[in-house]
């Protein structure tokens, strides 16, 4: 016989909270739930009986409330609820909705720390300090909609182009985390809002590639991100290696040598049919470390829910969608060749090579002396150094 006041044995633990990524209600157990958004945001809910009525009482996203609090909480409300209180008063009266201001604030003392570059944090808050907060920062994060977003940045939508981009998305993280909060409901607002606003000059709708010097600053808008923690990483490891998506998304664990610093993808999985040795910089190994943990038992780097597949192909367009960016993954592989090209003095063959592309028998010789895979090493290094820095433009 189980003691009174035991959890469920077939509850969510630590791990599994952190390893759901497929949008959906999971249950702990005595009425907690764990609700994925698309979006990839985790909150919590209690579903329990108040005076006579179900009620689903938000409890925080996952981000401040971790699964210990939120039972501890689940446990509390439901005592109130018994004892003949309200929960859902009690919470609002100790509970005040944060203004824009206060949750951008919030948003950013969270991710500070993960930004390794000082620029792009200081860059993060200051743009909605000067293009943001006057039209939302003093209403509270539940009263915004597309409106309010539009009025926003309808002033510097055409004149500022990029510098509008960025805000919109750095607007919508900050009401995807209000929505996690358990401060709003609803679809975010900035989802429609390019609906409202005139089409921006010179970004055409077939522009598959993203301009190098804005890479960097993709890819610290893409460890803010709402989406799971696997497909960042996936994503943020195709840059790094400028490889294809099926190559990293079917990466598997026997291809990866840490202590090299090697990952080989067999030649069945390359699009020239021969087998190809990508060099890994440090945040790689980093990025690899971190899928090790998160990825358990897979033979996969980047696996999907279930483990026994890699991720969907379709993860790094939905991602691209979420930002609202009309590239692809594809296209950061144009994005590394311009950048090697405009900014580095490596050999027009070795960057070939670090794509995979095919090149004469003399260079592939070459390469098979293992010369020309050191550079390759050095031209890698580059990159990632580049891509952890801001690409300084203006605002």
């Amino acid at each position: 016989m189980k003691r009174a006041g035991r959890h469920p044995d077939k509850a969510l633990s630590a791990l599994r909270v952190r390893q759901l990524s497929k949008p959906g209600r999971y249950a702990d157990g005595n009425g907690l739930y764990l609700v994925v958004e698309p979006s990839g945001a985790k909150r919590w809910i209690l579903r329990t009986v108040v005076r006579g009525k179900r009620r689903d009482i938000g409890l925080g996203g996952l981000a401040l409330v971790s699964l210990a609090e939120a039972r501890e909480k689940a446990l509390a409300y439901r005592k109130m609820a018994r004892e003949g209180g309200d929960p859902l008063a009690e919470r609002r009266a100790q509970a005040r909705i944060p203004t824009f201001v206060e949750a951008a604030e919030l948003v950013y003392a969270e991710h500070k720390a993960s930004w390794k570059n000082a620029k792009h944090a200081a860059q993060w808050i200051t743009t909605l300090k000067q293009y943001a907060f006057p039209e939302l920062g003093s209403r509270r994060v539940d009263q915004i909609d597309t409106p309010d977003v539009l009025r926003a940045l309808g002033p510097i939508w055409l004149t500022k182009p990029e510098t509008a981009r960025r805000v919109r998305q750095r607007i919508g993280t900050v009401l995807d985390w209000a929505k996690a909060a358990g401060y709003r409901n609803g679809e975010n607002p900035i989802d429609g809002v390019t609906k409202g606003l005139p089409k921006q000059n010179g970004r055409d709708d077939h522009h598959a590639a993203l301009p190098y010097n804005e890479a960097p600053n993709f890819v610290a808008e893409l460890r803010a991100s709402a989406v799971s923690e696997t497909v960042r990483l996936a994503f943020e490891f195709l840059i790094l290696t400028a490889c294809r998506t099926a190559e990293v998304l079917g990466a598997t664990w026997s291809e990866v040598d840490i202590a090299q610093r090697i990952w080989t993808v067999p030649a069945d999985r390359m699009k020239a049919g021969r087998a190809h040795r990508v060099p890994l910089s440090d945040r790689s190994i980093e990025i690899l470390k971190r899928a090790r943990q998160l990825s358990q038992e897979s033979e996969y780097v980047f696996p999907g829910r279930s483990g026994a597949k890699p991720l969907s192909n379709m993860v790094f367009l939905m991602t691209l969608r979420r930002m609202q960016l009309p590239i692809t993954a594809h296209g950061f592989r144009s994005s590394f060749r311009d950048w090697a090209a405009e900014q580095t003095n490596v050999p027009r063959e070795v960057c070939e090579m670090a794509l995979a592309h095919v090149v004469s028998n003399k260079v592939e010789a070459a390469y098979r002396r293992g010369d020309l895979f050191e550079l390759r090493r050095e031209l890698m290094r580059l990159w990632a150094t580049f891509i952890e820095q801001d690409a300084g433009a203006s605002e």
